[in-house]
């Protein structure tokens, strides 16, 4: 390291840079004081400091909120990412699940809830009590955007495209399947091609999301179907095909807990890609040793729910 850079980094309080963080994290002043458990006014005194170091205002007052300027945008992601690494650095064993008092924001469907969460609130409680979860529901982007801007510590979904400052660890392989009243269909049991078009159909939306993939795959064969029913969520959707004509085209492990004779899945009569379900996280979380944690017991509850 040459003189002139050492003389440069004696120049930096490393606080400053957390305050940094946290501001351009809550674009608020009030609440990145309180993120980082300092008085309002240290933290202005902070920004001040901060403007002077870095020759820009880096926030401006914009109505009631602050606004990063340019320069302030392109310190976001590498300011955080060393801060993580610093964190890493000096405290890489400091988590104790047994001890930890945290709250991690998570965000997942109903459909993904069901598939895992009862068993990792189980897996909590019984080893770590003090963390708390506030699980949410947003759309594919509303989920991406969270973790972007710090709202969310986690997400859970189909990602198939994502920003190069996040990271991915795969969950579990899904594919489609298709759920009918069992006295829909004909004796043989069979759902062909033209029977799934001509009937009419569920569609979980899914807070906008839709389920893409299914239409793809019949835009691919140049076919459409009709549906009769959209729903914002999962919970009753196997409820309404009971007694009707309707299919419910959907994520197969969604219906593992379907057990009613008069329902029966079937597997699509077209091809529909499978898919995987993603858990997502900033990097600048990457030393974050309690979200690593978190996400370990994520992905150990899937691995024991899928051996038994």
């Amino acid at each position: 390291m040459n003189m002139q850079l050492m003389n440069d980094l004696r120049r930096i309080d490393l606080n400053l840079l957390v305050i940094l963080d946290a501001l351009l994290t809550e674009q608020h002043v009030t609440r990145a004081a309180e993120r980082v458990h300092l008085s309002q006014p240290a933290v202005s005194h902070a920004l001040a400091r901060l403007r002077d170091l870095l020759d820009d205002p880096l926030l401006v007052r914009q109505g009631g909120s602050l606004v990063p300027t340019a320069r302030a945008l392109e310190l976001a992601t590498p300011l955080a990412e060393a801060l993580a690494q610093v964190q890493a650095l000096l405290a890489p064993n400091r988590f104790d699940p047994a001890s930890a008092k945290r709250r991690f924001r998570v965000a997942m469907s109903d459909y993904s809830a069901a598939i895992f969460l009862p068993d990792l609130v189980r897996t909590l409680r019984r080893e770590a009590p003090g963390i708390d979860l506030q699980i949410v529901q947003a759309s594919r982007e509303g989920m991406v955007d969270g973790v972007l801007n710090g709202d969310l510590d986690l997400a859970a979904g189909v990602f198939p495209d994502m920003p190069a400052e996040l990271r991915t660890t795969p969950l579990f392989e899904e594919h489609y399947t298709c759920l009918v009243d069992r006295s829909s269909l004909p004796v043989d049991g069979a759902l062909d091609l033209a029977a799934y078009l001509a009937r009419p159909h569920v569609l979980l939306e899914m807070r906008g999301s839709g389920t893409p993939e299914i239409e793809r795959a019949l835009s691919a064969i140049r076919e459409r179907r009709h549906v009769a029913i959209s729903l914002p969520h999962w919970g009753v959707a196997p409820q309404l095909i009971q007694g009707t004509d309707l299919i419910l085209t959907v994520s197969s492990r969604g219906l593992l807990s379907i057990d009613h004779p008069a329902l029966v899945t079937v597997p699509p009569p077209f091809h529909i890609p499978s898919f995987a379900v993603e858990l997502a996280w900033h990097a600048r979380r990457g030393g974050d040793s309690g979200l690593q944690w978190l996400i370990g017991q994520v992905r150990g509850v899937l691995y024991n729910t899928s051996s038994l």
